[in-house]
């Protein structure tokens, strides 16, 4: 910014006086009239600053990725959470909002991570890189575990980083070209993974809805498992069980329905069991455990939920040998291309503690903490329902799904947020049939649950 100089203030160039018929005047005799000299009014103003372009390159953005609403759920649940404590530093807030983990790991497994971390500084117990599969030890023992006389073998298994990384390889398999289902409300990975494939047509505003995708309602009302009949042909099928967010676990009758479903269709389920270990009734907790599953559905899952692996990152897809795309290709082939291409194994440590999570120790250990977590479930459940709340899931899940008929689901969030400086999850980030609800999660300290359920309690009184 320039200065402004005074308008009573003169000056006089040296340009001036150094001027030739400055120089002649005053050699004349002193009878000559002094030349007047006029004052140079000099004002410094500053000029509006130039406006700076960036420099773009000449490369186009990816269409299908600005097709996508707003941010990614989470990330903006996180947002507007530092929002509220920028304006309320005070305030003392818990999260019942993400589905983070947050008791600790046990120590029978960081124990086996720890072994293997000092084993890595010995040259006899130094390793590089691994299969990018998983090693043979671990997939065999998952494979024992969890799916014993279901006919899966090691060789089905492929270890990974978590259930969620798996879905977008998953969608790298299946590329561009395929239509697909999801359940509604659902996991918004499944969607906004389409999204960016270019699978999807764009955002449909009046209904909420990217075209191109088979949204299929799960409801109060139909038992949170669609209704097949109304559902037209997809390649693609996403089914989650127990469902995140309403907790709904499918019964082996209705998985029945979907494998039928799916193989007169010639489409292929990704089945989600993340939350396979908190069902506690006779729900199925695999997809194959229904016959004729193996030529129809893979199934994800993962360690977060059960060892709190959330941030350690271990999970595993089944890729069975009996599911074949239309021209007889193996589709495990084809996922194991993508695997040795984009992706270098689950790191060594958390393999070592997953081999911690499925000794008996260890399996002793993750019953306890999903024990822990069911119990905060109940504490919750009980909180809404005497509140007069109308209340879903819970049951074989970590996830409490609660009504608020006429509301919208964003305006609950932030009014338990401001008043009761609880974090949820409002139902509509899970898609349009989510609307009206609110996700609340069971992953917490006890005391914290406990203190939450009483500000609730105050909130809705």
């Amino acid at each position: 910014m320039g200065t402004t100089a005074s308008p009573a203030t003169t000056a006089t160039p040296s340009s001036f006086l150094s001027s030739p018929s400055v120089s002649l005047r005053a050699s004349k005799s002193s009878h000559l009239r002094p030349t007047r000299r006029l004052p140079v009014h000099v004002r410094c103003v500053s000029s509006p600053p130039a406006a700076e372009t960036a420099y773009t390159t000449k490369v186009s953005r990816n269409a299908n990725i600005a097709k996508l609403q707003a941010g990614y759920l989470f990330p903006e649940i996180a947002r507007r959470r530092a929002a509220h404590l920028l304006k309320n530093p005070d305030a003392k807030i818990i999260s019942l909002g993400i589905g983070d983990t947050t008791e600790p790991i046990p120590e029978v497994i960081t124990n086996a991570m720890a072994e293997r971390a000092h084993a890595l500084s010995t040259v006899e117990g130094y390793s590089g890189y691994g299969a990018e599969q998983g090693e043979k030890k671990l997939r065999a023992a998952i494979a024992a575990t969890y799916y014993a006389d279901l006919g899966i073998e090691e060789t089905d298994i492929f270890v990974s980083d978590g259930a969620k990384c798996d879905i977008s390889r998953l969608q790298v398999l299946f590329g561009s070209n395929v239509t697909v289902a999801v359940q509604d409300p659902s996991y918004p990975a499944y969607v906004d993974s389409s999204v960016i494939m270019g699978q999807t047509d764009l955002y449909q505003q009046d209904v909420q809805k990217y075209g191109n995708i088979q949204y299929m309602k799960c409801s109060p009302e139909n038992g949170f498992f669609p209704d097949l009949s109304n559902v037209a042909r997809t390649d693609i099928i996403f089914f989650c069980s127990p469902n995140n967010p309403t907790g709904a676990a499918a019964s082996r009758e209705q998985l029945t329905q979907l494998v039928k479903f799916a193989k007169d269709n010639g489409s292929i389920i990704v089945y989600d069991s993340a939350y396979a270990m908190y069902i506690s009734d006779d729900s199925p907790k695999s997809i194959f455990e229904i016959p004729g599953a193996k030529e129809v559905a893979l199934e994800t899952a993962s360690f977060s939920k059960y060892a709190g692996f959330t941030g350690v990152r271990l999970g595993w897809t089944v890729v069975p040998k009996e599911l074949l795309f239309s021209d007889g290709h193996p589709v495990a082939k084809d996922f194991n291309r993508i695997v040795c291409t984009s992706f270098n194994g689950a790191s060594t440590l958390s393999q070592a503690g997953g081999l911690g999570c499925l000794s008996p120790e260890g399996l002793k250990a993750m019953q306890d903490v999903v024990g822990f977590y069911k119990e905060n479930t109940k504490i919750i459940v009980d909180t809404f329902t005497e509140l007069g709340f109308n209340v879903y899931g819970a049951k074989n899940a970590p996830y409490v799904w609660v009504h608020f008929p006429g509301r919208n689901s964003w305006d609950v969030f932030a009014e338990i947020l401001e008043k009761a400086n609880v974090v949820t999850t409002p139902g509509s980030g899970f898609g349009p049939g989510g609307e009206g609800f609110v996700r609340v999660s069971a992953f917490g300290h006890r005391e914290n649950i406990i203190e939450a359920a009483r500000r609730l309690k105050q909130l809705y009184k």
